[in-house]
């Protein structure tokens, strides 16, 4: 007789996805920043804390599970020229709280999946808020300095310095927030800065401060494409560094972090050349 059909699978599961994770190369011990689509891994019994658990259970006790935030200010049309908010718009415009803001939802679902897990941890640089669990998660999210939030002494460098690794689920290649990281680093001509006035929460009210940065909206400079960062993630691969599999129904990506950021580095450099 015929073999029959194995009968398809409603639900993908935690176990299924921590499966896929170890085959792509995710080991006890590691710290990873995860970019994920989350439509694109396929049904998951749990939805994303699914996810989430199957990343805890891969890399362990002492593994670390990262995730950019940013956060949900959405106020930057009412800003004047100079990065200011204008007086009367001052009262309206909810403060930045690491505690309470929500991820900004450009980003997916998964940070604020991740934000609102307990345990979590978040840094307190709005704009490049890094949300963390694990048991580097106090080490990689303090003391993130407000102005260049992506350089020295950031989640970013912390993840680099670690050994750790980068993760993309299904997400688009050129969402690899680290090599803003590398934008940072990299020797360029004319790098775009963009200042803009921040609201914090504090015990004594609103208090709203001035924030440098390297320009992360656009492309740091203008010689480079609007999604440049995917040339240069699958410039990388192509040397046959990284490693590609399934999680899920997801194409996924797993880098280690301090090569890629050198590899940009260069790469930027020496096509700004």
């Amino acid at each position: 007789m015929p073999a029959m059909s194995e009968t398809p699978r409603p639900f993908l599961t935690r176990a299924d996805l921590a499966a896929d994770c170890a085959r792509l190369g995710l080991r006890a011990g590691d710290a990873v920043m995860v970019h994920a689509s989350m439509g694109r891994v396929g049904r998951l019994l749990n939805g994303p804390d699914a996810l989430i658990g199957a990343l805890l259970d891969t890399v362990g006790r002492e593994g670390t599970i990262l995730a950019y935030a940013d956060w949900d200010g959405a106020y930057d049309d009412l800003l004047d020229q100079e990065g200011r908010m204008p007086d009367h718009w001052r009262s309206h415009v909810p403060p930045f709280d690491p505690l309470r803001s929500r991820a900004i939802r450009h980003n997916g679902i998964l940070p604020e999946f991740l934000r609102t897990t307990r345990g979590a941890l978040r840094s307190g640089n709005p704009g490049a808020s890094i949300v963390a669990i694990g048991a580097r998660a106090g080490e990689l999210t303090a003391d993130h300095r407000l102005d260049y939030g992506y350089g020295e002494g950031s989640p970013f460098a912390k993840l680099v310095e670690l050994g750790g690794k980068v993760l993309n689920v299904g997400a688009p290649l050129d969402t690899m927030t680290l090599l803003h990281h590398a934008e940072h680093l990299a020797r360029l001509p004319g790098k775009r800065i963009r200042r803009v006035e921040v609201p914090f929460a504090s015990p004594h009210g609103t208090i709203w401060r001035m924030i440098e940065e390297f320009d992360t909206g656009d492309p740091v400079i203008g010689a480079f494409a609007p999604d440049y960062f995917a040339d240069i993630v699958s410039d990388y691969l192509a040397t046959g560094a990284g490693s590609r599999g399934p999680i899920g129904n997801a194409p996924a990506v797993l880098v280690e972090a301090a090569p890629i950021v050198k590899f940009a580095i260069a790469w930027m450099e020496r096509r700004a050349r």
